[in-house]
């Protein structure tokens, strides 16, 4: 599966949920807009966190989505990769691994 499809699903998930369950899902939203916005950090800055964050936590669909805004918030493929590398750090070789998914998700991102 691509990076673009697991994006894909993440999207397909949210709109479920809204369906389902309105009143949370919006609520969810909400904080997340408001979290990711600019505050003392700006959003090339968190989105890099959530790349790596998401690393830490083995969530693909979180990388696929972290990585996309990062491009978008004007992060370059070195510092996405630099943020990688301080989850590993962190979490080790079961993190190297998913440092697969965040390269093929900025080759696919990029183009």
């Amino acid at each position: 599966m691509t990076m673009k499809q697991k994006l894909d699903e993440v999207m397909n998930t949210v709109e479920r949920a809204m369906k389902d369950n309105p009143r949370e899902t919006k609520a969810f939203m909400a904080f997340i807009e408001k979290v990711e916005a600019k505050g003392a950090l700006d959003v090339k800055t968190k989105e890099l966190i959530s790349v790596a964050l998401s690393i830490a936590e083995h969530c693909e669909w979180c990388i696929a989505f972290h990585v996309k805004n990062a491009i978008g918030a004007g992060a370059t493929r070195e510092e996405i990769m630099d943020a990688c590398f301080v989850a590993v750090v962190m979490g080790g070789g079961p993190s190297l691994m998913y440092v697969k998914l965040v390269m093929d998700a900025i080759d696919e991102f990029s183009k």
